[in-house]
């Protein structure tokens, strides 16, 4: 069984090399973009909470890092930016190699904490996903 990180510090340092360089960028753009959210461990994975509500996640995978949860309402307030990425489910993936993008971090987050997103709640389908 894997142990759960107990910060984002120790989140971050259990990770690849050129994994931990993106993550450190990724965490300082949500920091920077709303620095009055609460940074956690939750699923396992960084969260920033408002008054004790989700508002953005981010993690890091073998092949990309991704955002969560980036909702119709962010998709629909993005629109184009959005389509070079894989969607699905409330995520949003980019390559671990991919750069130049922190206005659109930055405005997906702006976007989350504006629009009074954060509170999003991780459900399971019905097919049991």
């Amino acid at each position: 069984m894997k142990r759960v990180a107990s910060d984002v510090d120790a989140y971050i340092g259990r990770q690849p090399a050129e994994r931990r360089t993106v993550l450190e960028r990724v965490r300082r753009i949500i920091r920077r973009t709303v620095p009055s959210l609460e940074e956690t461990i939750s699923y396992g994975i960084p969260c920033y909470k408002r008054q004790g509500r989700a508002v953005v996640y981010f993690a890091g995978w073998k092949q990309h890092w991704s955002l969560y949860p980036v909702t119709a309402a962010v998709q629909a307030a993005l629109g184009a930016r959005l389509a070079p990425y894989e969607l699905s489910k409330g995520t949003i993936r980019f390559l671990l190699g991919r750069h130049g993008l922190a206005q659109l971090v930055e405005d997906i987050v702006r976007a989350l904490a504006r629009r009074g997103e954060g509170g999003y709640r991780w459900t399971r389908d019905r097919r049991g996903g």
